[in-house]
């Protein structure tokens, strides 16, 4: 492969730090990034839409204002890749729908707004499942195009595994940050419910839909993440409040070395064995850093509430798809707006409460340890283009509306990876991305977990 399409494999911090010195130019990053495109796009298939032109444009601007001696944001001159359900204008978002072919946004979301604030480069829009739903897009996993990258954010975790962009935004509302990112073998981050505002972004579940964010480590999760926090009154979810300082927190030293519970949660039979052996390892490697908790019997309900309270809600806010073109989507979406409409209302309401019971659980496990260890999908990228996969080890937190972040520090037995799940409680972003760079460098420095290199 020529040096000029590798892919980029330097952490977004290094990047941003080298870009903020003037040693490495925005236009030449973008460049490299446009390059390895270039050469994988056709394999990987994780971009939407791509205009090259105009994100050496936008990088050309930020090297301008850099030589100026303008002041320099904290993304200044980094790509970032945006799930196509995230409104941009110039740039067409079209939901991975055919019903909204050609939409082209007449405002930015919130979080593009911030992102081109801390002078982010905005390098294209990456391929979602059909309304960031279960029915797949054309992106395959880069590090074998036999298997899938997950979903619905299967554009975003696949553009960053595969180096053609540092960072990228998904969202999730069942496991669409941390099942992509476990399967496609990098850093996903779902910050606790309500930290990052969605106005501008597809809103399928409003009591689920959380924004989140990939990288190649904690620390890019971190820088990005840290950006994207904050309150805006156009979404109840969030407040008014001041946000963590997430990368420095997670590069700081720990007081004490992170205590973990190891969970199994429900599904945990029916794992690939893989994954059973692989989590035996890790809690033997972890020795007495980790111990473990058998989670109360009402959260085998969880996945139930959880899919109702989606169904439900899905329901309602795909309405005018289901209105003008039902015919035109997916049998996956089809058959979950069915659901959606069948729920009753009493059934709807009473799960609603469901989040502050389980949570009430959990805050005891919480007060034993630094972050629950947990698997972040069943097994390895399953073959095959037709289902991204289970989300059993993922809907359990984005229910709770927990933080979560996933590590790849696990290899199945045919190359693929496996991520390593780690979740704190509301609000405890900071501590647990702490938690998670500290277990990163940990496995980077012992040999008995396996690792897998970017493809």
């Amino acid at each position: 492969m020529a040096a000029e399409a590798a892919p980029i494999t330097l952490g977004a911090v290094e990047l941003r730090d080298r870009l903020a010195t003037g040693a490495l130019k925005a236009e030449e990053l973008v460049t490299l990034c446009l390059n390895r495109i270039a050469v994988r796009e056709g394999q990987v298939q994780a971009w939407a839409w791509l205009d090259g032109d105009y994100a050496l444009e936008q990088a050309r601007q930020r090297d301008a204002q850099r030589a100026a001696g303008l002041p320099l944001g904290a993304l200044h001159g980094l790509p970032v890749a945006l799930k196509d359900i995230i409104d941009t204008v110039r740039m067409p978002t079209e939901n991975g729908c055919a019903l909204d072919k050609g939409r082209t946004p007449a405002r930015d979301a919130f979080v593009v707004e911030r992102l081109k604030s801390a002078g982010a480069v905005i390098l294209g829009k990456t391929v979602t499942t059909e309304l960031a739903f279960m029915h797949p897009g054309p992106t395959r996993n880069p590090h074998n195009p036999d298997h899938t990258p997950g979903g619905s954010s299967q554009g975003s975790a696949a553009a960053v595994a595969d180096g053609m962009v540092p960072l990228a935004v998904g969202t999730q509302t069942g496991g669409s940050v941390i099942r992509p990112a476990s399967f496609c073998g990098i850093t996903g981050f779902k910050p606790s419910f309500g930290a990052i505002p969605r106005r501008g972004v597809l809103m399928q579940s409003p009591t689920l839909d959380t924004v989140g964010v990939f990288a190649a480590d904690p620390t890019g999760a971190a820088l990005l993440a840290e950006i994207l926090f904050g309150h805006d009154a156009a979404d109840s979810a969030t407040e008014l409040a001041p946000f963590p300082r997430l990368l420095d927190t997670a590069r700081s030293a720990p007081p004490l070395a992170p205590v973990f519970a190891f969970v199994r949660p429900p599904g945990w039979d029916s794992a690939d064995p893989e994954t059973h052996a692989g989590f035996a390892e890790l809690v033997e490697a972890l020795g007495d850093q980790v111990f473990p908790v058998d989670l109360p019997a009402l959260f085998d309900e969880a996945a139930d509430i959880r899919a109702r309270i989606n169904f439900a809600e899905m329901a309602r806010c795909y309405h005018r798809y289901a209105r003008d073109g039902l015919h035109l989507l997916g049998p996956e979406t089809q058959e979950a707006l069915a659901k959606g409409n069948a729920i009753l209302a009493r059934d709807y309401i009473a799960a609603l409460d469901w989040r502050g019971v389980l949570n009430a659980a959990l805050s005891e496990v919480f007060a034993r340890c630094d972050a629950i260890l947990c698997p972040a999908a069943p097994g390895p990228a399953p073959k095959g283009l037709g289902w991204t996969g289970d989300a059993i080890f993922n809907g359990l937190w984005t229910l709770c509306g927990t933080p979560a972040v996933t590590l790849p520090l696990l290899t199945a037995e045919n190359g693929l990876p496996m991520g390593v799940q780690l979740v704190g409680p509301v609000g405890g972003d900071a501590r647990l991305l702490r938690s998670a760079h500290w277990l990163d460098r940990w496995a980077s420095d012992t040999n008995d977990i396996s690792r897998k290199d970017t493809p």
